[in-house]
């Protein structure tokens, strides 16, 4: 099927090239990949709160995620790329999926998540386009690894975790020079998939709005202008965001937020000389909503961190200290001051956290991880590495708040003290090893002890995860 859809994709473009390509060398290729994960928790969203609360429950599940690929090559100035994908879960309890909305049992809960088959990527690359240092890429793509850290800009449907990554965009890049380019991109990332044809899973629960996968909280649109600038051993890119966040109901509440318009301006620096490794980037963020109340917005975010690496000794130790910095929205203003991640909701520095955050960022992102805010972070990480296929490293993360929750504790609410700022001490492990190419593993575990930003009776909480990948 794969190879039929890119052979019509190779009509497409060569109805949009010159003549000449209809006697230029066509190149196809193809592949697939298997990624096979457990996961488990413990008090991880709600720290052992309310644990008579269904969605609240303790989780252990299997994620099975296949990919199927083809593109599609004409004289290296244009390609087509098409990807499909499905990540089928099984939940082994306590933690149960629904029946679904349109069961005739709802109250029953069931074991698997049978997902659904999707384009995960279908694109159009065209090079030097009119003989330029100018390419282009059209159609649902992925940004990883494209700008920095992905501090900003990573993750375009956070709705479904690491199923998927991609933004439905129009990308241009110019390259004046070999060591310099800028980035165009325009993307409109809908809360359910709109623009490409889905196979529905015969399931409906919280994942799922109107019978579609949820992928992110509201529609959002998004404009950005990255430059990237290399000088010997330093890179240098400013960049401006500007990003709108459609109205969405809170849930759990009877309130809507109100729509969002967002700019953003900031610029990284990272330079590696010899064996150092040093990172900085700074942005400052001002908007509204379309509301009256509240209607100002301003945020101001930072990600530092200095690394070493010891490439003559024993094992290897690559050792690594950061400090990041996300403004927090202050309660008592009618101002929201609070750091939005924009597309960057993702396990940016820890997986576990970014489950326990939800209940405290409900109303301004959603029911949805990795809203990242009101946080300083202190961290520092050692890697080893007992062969060159074979590595470990450890964590460690202090956590604080810049302010208060605002939330009071109450007898529904029983996770937050409103009086402290002290969010906790996190640690992390992960042993990854590389059989070959196309098989790799890793064992994951991360442990939170909750300090004074919350109450007392809350609980130490355990992410637990192994991985088995295949490609070919």
């Amino acid at each position: 099927m794969i190879r039929a859809i890119l052979a019509a994709l190779v009509a497409l473009l060569i109805g949009l090239v010159d003549a000449r390509a209809l006697f230029a060398e066509v190149k196809f290729d193809y592949g697939a990949a298997l990624r096979l994960r457990q996961e488990i928790w413990d008090n991880v969203t709600h720290l052992g709160t309310d644990p008579g609360n269904v969605g609240k429950y303790d989780r252990n599940f299997f994620r099975i995620r296949t990919q199927l690929w083809g593109k599609v090559e004409i004289d290296k100035n244009y390609g087509a790329y098409l990807r499909l994908t499905n990540e089928a879960k099984y939940y082994n309890g306590p933690y149960l999926l629904p029946q679904g909305l349109s069961s005739s049992k709802p109250d029953e809960r069931k074991h698997w998540e049978e997902d659904e088959i999707f384009v995960d990527n279908f694109y159009l690359d065209f090079k030097n386009i009119f003989g330029l240092p100018v390419d282009a890429r059209i159609g649902r793509q992925d940004f990883l690894g494209e700008f920095g850290d992905g501090f900003v800009i990573l993750d375009g449907s956070p709705g479904d975790g690491s199923r998927s990554f991609y933004f439905n965009a129009a990308k241009v890049i110019i390259k004046p020079h070999q060591n310099h380019s800028i980035t165009v991109a325009y993307f409109i990332n809908p809360k359910t998939d709109k623009f490409m044809p889905v196979l529905h899973s015969s399931i409906v629960n919280a994942n799922y709005y109107q019978e579609q996968r949820t992928l992110s909280v509201s529609n959002e649109t998004g404009f950005i202008l990255y430059s990237k600038n290399k000088f010997d051993s330093v890179t240098v890119d400013p960049y401006y965001i500007y990003k709108t966040e459609g109205a969405f109901p809170v849930p759990g509440s009877a309130l809507t937020t109100a729509r969002s318009f967002l700019h953003t301006i900031g610029g990284r620096v990272e330079a590696k000389p010899g064996n150092w490794k040093m990172k900085a980037e700074y942005a400052h963020q001002f908007g509204s909503y379309t509301d009256t109340v509240n209607a100002d917005r301003q945020g101001d975010g930072a990600n530092l961190s200095v690394g070493y690496a010891f490439k003559t000794a024993p094992l290897k130790p690559e050792v690594e200290i950061g400090y990041v910095y996300l403004s927090g929205d202050d309660p008592a203003t009618a101002k929201n001051e609070g750091w939005d991640p924009l597309w960057s909701r993702a396990p940016m520095w820890n997986e576990l956290y970014i489950y326990t955050i939800i209940s405290e960022t409900v109303s301004k992102g959603g029911a949805i991880p990795g809203y990242w805010s009101n946080l300083q972070l202190y961290r520092a990480n050692l890697k080893v590495h007992f062969t060159d296929k074979t590595n470990l490293m450890l964590g460690y993360n202090y956590m604080q708040a810049v302010e208060n929750s605002g939330l009071a504790p109450s007898a529904s609410q029983l996770i937050y003290s409103n009086s402290g700022k002290e969010r906790g001490h996190l640690f992390q492990s992960m042993l990854s090893h590389k059989f070959s190419k196309n098989i790799d593993a890793f064992i994951q575990a991360e442990h939170f002890l909750p300090g004074n930003y919350y109450q007392d009776q809350t609980r130490n909480a355990t992410f637990f995860r192994w991985q088995l990948q295949f490609r070919i």
